[in-house]
């Protein structure tokens, strides 16, 4: 066999090996995507029937958490009285508006803090003095969804929390209960969102969770489908061509 045709079959080979190995990696990425499409929409399912549960008292969410059984979204009821002095401040906007969570220490009988999101206060608002009739004295029952706290930064993108200005960027559980003054092992692992019950006055604007789950796998499992068709195609044409040109 002449050199030039043996160093052509050598050529083809590796582009043939190189373009199944594409193709390969393509539909694996596709299928992987179709997966994660059947968990996303199990996930929001799930969720969904799970919000519309009847509130538990506060003692089965500890002992879920305990037990390692998923508490995010479970509606619950904690009773207790509100440490308005440690309200903690996370930024967030609502409706438009720029403002703030307020976490707010709940006091259980039992000598365990619970922390609070009451919901929204404009950024104007931010000062307890300016909202005072919202700062509800005495035992409340407050009902909500069970949320749980974040191990660490969600992402680069999100600034730093400054203690000191008494603003959180993100739900540092550890940071906040030391910014409150509050032991930390009486601190329970994980907040709780009011419901949109309206606070005297009107502020915190209770009701603030948001519950939005991306769930763009169908159209990435279509693109990465979609390339491996490509690739099929376009090599079929050069392939063709090719042979009519020997």
């Amino acid at each position: 066999m002449p050199a030039s045709r043996s160093t052509s079959a050598v050529k083809k080979a590796v582009t043939a090996i190189v373009l199944l190995a594409v193709l390969a990696a393509l539909l694996s990425l596709g299928t992987w995507q179709v997966r994660r499409l059947a968990w996303k929409e199990a996930l929001i399912a799930d969720v969904n029937a799970r919000i519309k549960e009847q509130p538990v008292k506060i003692g089965e969410i500890i002992g879920d958490l305990a037990a390692g059984t998923p508490i995010e979204y479970r509606p619950m009821q904690a009773t207790g009285v509100f440490q308005h002095d440690a309200e903690q401040f996370f930024f967030a906007t609502y409706e438009g508006r720029s403002g703030f969570y307020v976490y707010t220490p709940l006091a259980l009988v039992d000598g365990q803090y619970l922390f609070v999101n009451r919901g929204f206060v404009p950024y104007d608002q931010k000062d307890r003095d300016t909202r005072l009739e919202g700062e509800v004295e005495g035992e409340v029952t407050v009902t909500g969804l069970a949320r749980t706290r974040l191990a660490e930064k969600p992402s680069m993108m999100v600034p730093d929390n400054d203690p000191a200005k008494n603003i959180f960027y993100w739900k540092d559980l550890s940071a906040m209960a030391a910014n409150a003054g509050l032991p930390s092992q009486k601190v329970l692992q994980f907040f709780l969102d009011a419901d949109a019950t309206p606070n005297p006055g009107g502020l915190p604007v209770g009701g603030v969770t948001q519950i939005d789950f991306p769930n763009n796998h169908l159209q990435y499992a279509i693109t990465w489908y979609g390339l491996a068709a490509a690739l099929v195609v376009i090599s079929a044409i050069v392939w063709w061509r090719g042979q009519k040109k020997e």
